[in-house]
């Protein structure tokens, strides 16, 4: 009885993303890796909604909870050749955004579908743009949604040397473009810009930095707001006391109107991390409220250090910025980086031994290799002390395939973390779950996702669906099916 009661009570100390997970495999569909295009649509009207594209045909598959196909919607209405493809779920419609490479332009659309997926009306064209003699050679259009989903734009950003050129059209959840933007901003050197963010009111929210040294660090760095159908940024210079910023993440506080950014510095601006920025940015009042320079203390360095005892924090990147109730916040980290060398394979390139299946035609003797290490999550409080840390291990490294297998999928309960992602040293593909709780507590465990032939998983295109559901994509020889995962 003694033991028994032992056990139940350890039972409890485990964290409660880890208590039990239930994964349910979709059927497969024939699919073409090399060529093909996948994604996690998300829920609507309903039931969860899956793309996939072959070289013949492009579709949104429906499924009910337990992950049985309950429909097939062909998207004929979309061009031979696109990419770049985005959906917008909402509970009663999907948008869906694509461009299309048609003749010597690439061409921006955005369709709007009920909720069955079916077009309610003509694809909308938003933007053309030539392509030169070798074809389409970069992203030419992006998008940024709002939270509430109620607010999109449609935008071309473009570094020209002192200058940022920024071309909008903001569109409401019907596709009616209710917003036109051209603007400029000029800076003193040379100067580029980050990932644009809307708030629910359709205000742009981009970072401009003037990158030097062999790093490319900030020595001045930006907060550019642009208002819909404004002509001229709103720029607010963050200071950096003589340090240089890398690696920003910025992310919109609509509940308190605010924007915040979060990322490292280095004292020198060819040098390792030293620290942490964290800033905070007054919407209404046009400042910022709260900006930290926080150092790297010695119990975060040893901790970081074990399995990188020189240059600790190089080359981590940050992913998330999680703020928290009381004004403090969450940053998560990943090392992640690219190296090339001079190789020649006739074959195929190389990617993991556990993902043998998969493979790239490749006439280059320029190797890519692709780099994701161990995550780090680390929580501050409101003063900028530091609560707690996590360091994630992992190692995961591939060849000319973009890394697709590798980093992780970010399950957020609201208190819990959970990070899935690949062990890369195994003979066939095994997950592992990592879970974070709100105290800094971490168990890291290989994780049972049984079933469909062990498919291989590519968690960094999943996606959360509801508040302990995340859905994630698999390959299987030529096949693709998708997992939810329950937690």
């Amino acid at each position: 009885m003694k033991f028994l009661k032992l056990a139940a009570l350890l039972l409890l100390c485990i964290p409660a993303i880890a208590d039990a997970q239930e994964v349910i495999y979709s059927q497969y569909d024939k699919f073409d890796f090399r060529n093909g295009e996948y994604a996690v649509v998300g829920m609507s009207g309903g039931r969860l909604y899956t793309y996939h594209k072959s070289s013949d045909d492009a579709m949104l598959d429906a499924y009910d909870d337990s992950m049985n196909k309950i429909a097939t919607v062909l998207l004929d209405f979309f061009p031979e050749k696109i990419y770049e493809t985005r959906f917008i779920a909402y509970p009663d419609k999907i948008i869906v955004l694509y461009q299309a490479l048609e003749s010597n332009k690439v061409v921006q659309y955005a369709a709007l579908l009920d909720d069955k997926g079916r077009l309610q009306n003509k694809p909308i064209e938003l933007g053309s743009v030539k392509t030169g003699i070798f074809g389409a050679l970069k992203t030419y259009y992006q998008s940024a949604v709002s939270e509430n989903k109620k607010m999109v734009v449609i935008y071309s950003a473009n570094d020209k040397g002192s200058e940022i050129e920024f071309d909008g059209k903001w569109l409401d959840d019907k596709l009616t473009i209710v917003k036109r933007s051209h603007a400029v901003f000029k800076a003193d050197n040379t100067i580029q810009h980050t990932d644009v963010n809307i708030d629910n009111e359709g205000n742009v929210y981009m970072a401009g930095f003037t990158p030097v040294g062999t790093n490319n660090y900030a020595d001045q760095f930006w907060l550019l707001k642009l208002a819909p159908g404004a002509t001229k940024f709103e720029p607010k210079e963050m200071p950096l006391d003589g340090k240089f910023a890398a690696s920003g993440y910025m992310k919109v506080d609509n509940v308190n109107s605010k924007v915040y950014f979060g990322g490292f510095y280095a004292d020198k601006k060819n040098g390792s991390f030293n620290g942490l920025i964290y800033a905070a940015y007054d919407i209404a009042g046009g400042s910022f409220l709260t900006r930290k320079l926080i150092p790297f203390d010695q119990d975060l360095i040893n901790a970081a250090g074990i399995r990188r005892r020189n240059h600790a924090f190089d080359n981590y990147e940050v992913k998330q910025l999680i703020v928290k109730n009381d004004g403090g916040f969450v940053m998560v980290a990943e090392i992640h980086y690219v190296t090339t060398r001079s190789s020649y394979y006739p074959g195929s390139a190389i990617v993991p031994p556990a993902f043998g299946f998969y493979s790239y035609n490749s006439s280059s003797s320029m190797v890519h290799e692709y780099h994701y290490n161990d995550i780090m999550a680390l929580s501050y409080n409101k003063d900028g002390v530091r609560e707690w840390n996590s360091i994630i291990p992992k190692e995961q490294y591939s060849q000319e395939d973009g890394g697709v297998f590798s980093s992780y999928a970010l399950l957020n309960t609201g208190g819990t973390l959970g990070f899935l992602f690949n062990d890369f040293n195994a003979s066939r593909s095994r997950i592992q779950l990592a879970t974070v709780t709100p105290e800094g507590k971490t168990d890291v465990h290989s994780f049972t996702a049984e079933g469909n032939d062990y498919p291989d998983w590519l968690p960094r295109n999943g996606k959360q669906v509801a508040g302990r559901i995340i859905i994630v994509p698999c390959l299987h020889k030529k096949q693709i099916c998708f997992a939810k995962v329950v937690f």
